[in-house]
């Protein structure tokens, strides 16, 4: 069933790539320059990386019936924290200076996801109404920390964050990829993923038995938090800058749209970090493709809702479901049958 709910996005994601060959015959080209790997493939794993962090905390709080848009906001004060420690230390160089600075952003970050937490498993906020004070809020105390200025720094060592390399790849590639992995790891490999499938299928149930709920909510959105605080280190040190009011900005609705287009249902329960993965490179390689093409900036949101939308309408099973029936009944013959109780993600 895994391997069914990935089969769509990553057949979308093949077709996106091998679109852009018409526009850039050198698509696939990549090229080893200085030692690092350079090349459009690369270019949509360096930039997607901290859209797959997002997503990645997004699928364990979505995976528990709950969702999370406050990332975005925390995306801004991770950087903003993190650049203003840099800019103000007296030796902004130093491997410790970055290190301090990075500290302080993850501090704050499990601060922020506690508070999520709390609200959601233990005052019974809603979701979407707790995340969103966070998501209105954490934007002004960004801008606040940076004063409404975009606050610039030069370090090399947090600089290769977000904007250097490692073993030939770019230092966010192998980042990422490292806490994917640590993450299949802990929900496949040990009994957690089933308990958040249980608590996000059904919380009463779950309760019944002895799942502590709460708990494990509230770990999620503090798991969230710390995603969202990585990939604003990421972002800030690319272009070794922080902007409280644009980094991060609506970065939550491409995580939700990932998790989606991955496979993992709205509705909580089963959750595929796999799929998410596939579907956060789908989103990217969009962007990508939308520029390549030369789309007018003006267009490029409604662009990517259409193309958003279609991807979730292929891999619906009552869409392919109907069009079945409609093609069946064109040719004279019996509509399938819609199989019983078919979600996408289920």
């Amino acid at each position: 069933m895994t391997k069914h709910r990935l089969f769509w996005p990553a057949a979308v994601l093949v077709a996106m790539l091998l679109a852009n060959v018409a526009f850039t015959p050198d698509f696939f080209a990549v090229r080893i320059k200085d030692g690092h790997l350079y090349g459009s493939l690369i270019d949509i794993l360096h930039f997607g990386a901290p859209l797959i962090l997002v997503a990645l905390g997004m699928t364990l709080v979505i995976a528990t019936g709950g969702i999370d848009l406050s990332v975005g906001s925390t995306v801004a004060i991770a950087g903003a924290l993190a650049c203003l420690h840099i800019s103000e230390s007296a030796d902004p160089g130093s491997v410790g200076t970055a290190l301090t600075a990075v500290g302080l952003a993850l501090a704050v970050a499990l601060v922020l996801g506690t508070v999520n937490g709390l609200l959601v498993s233990g005052l019974g906020v809603q979701p979407i109404v707790a995340t969103l004070i966070l998501m209105v809020a954490g934007r002004g105390v960004a801008q606040l920390i940076t004063d409404g200025q975009i606050i610039t720094v030069t370090s090399d060592p947090f600089k290769l964050i977000g904007g250097g390399y490692w073993l030939t790849l770019p230092f966010a590639i192998l980042l990422a990829a490292a806490m994917v992995l640590a993450t299949s790891l802990l929900t496949r490999s040990t009994a957690l993923g089933l308990l958040l499938e249980s608590v996000g299928g059904n919380p009463v149930a779950s309760r019944l038995v002895g799942i502590r709920a709460q708990r494990l909510i509230a770990l999620v959105y503090v798991f969230s938090a710390v995603c969202a605080a990585v990939a604003g280190l990421m972002i800030s040190s690319n272009v070794s800058a922080a902007d409280g009011n644009n980094a991060g900005l609506w970065i939550e609705l491409d995580a939700i749209l990932a998790v989606v287009i991955g496979g993992t249902s709205l509705n909580g329960g089963r959750f595929s970090l796999g799929g998410t993965v596939i579907g956060a490179l789908v989103i990217q390689t969009l962007s990508t493709t939308v520029y390549t093409i030369g789309i007018p900036p003006e267009t490029t949101l409604v662009f990517k809702a259409l193309v958003v939308i279609t991807v979730c309408l292929i891999q619906s099973p009552q869409f392919r479901t109907r069009i079945a029936r409609r093609r069946a009944t064109g040719r004279g013959e019996s509509a399938p049958t819609a199989p019983a109780n078919l979600e996408v993600g289920a």
